[in-house]
């Protein structure tokens, strides 16, 4: 599993997804893992689902969640994303459309009807 970068927010921070589908603003925890760089890396992990991200290695496994979750998410980023109602509406008919035109994962579908907005 690993955190989906796909925004910043106002304050420069960038707006992190897990792949659980949880939008990250607090809740995570520091922990050493051994990667490529070396046998103690330091990283972190998302406390709600316990899992331990590998940014060094860049393992980033697909999500492809039904639509009902996928909208749930999107929701999720368009309202940490202070999204105005005219452009909520837009991303999530993009959203929609983008899960019925094939086989992307999460990740791809959530970028791209961002870029498109």
């Amino acid at each position: 599993m690993i955190l989906y970068c796909l925004s910043k927010n106002e304050g420069g921070v960038k707006t992190l997804i897990c792949e659980c589908g949880e939008i990250i603003k607090s809740g995570t925890f520091r922990d050493y893992i051994r990667t490529s760089a070396g046998p103690s890396t330091s990283t972190i992990g998302h406390e709600k689902c316990g899992h331990i991200f590998n940014f060094i290695d860049l393992k980033m496994p697909k999500k492809y969640s039904s639509r009902t979750e996928l909208k749930s998410l999107a929701m999720r980023f368009a309202e940490k994303n202070k999204l105005e109602s005219a452009d909520v509406e837009k991303f999530l008919v993009e959203v929609d459309r983008l899960k019925s035109s094939g086989n992307l994962s999460d990740y791809d579908i959530l970028v791209a009807a961002l870029k498109r907005l």
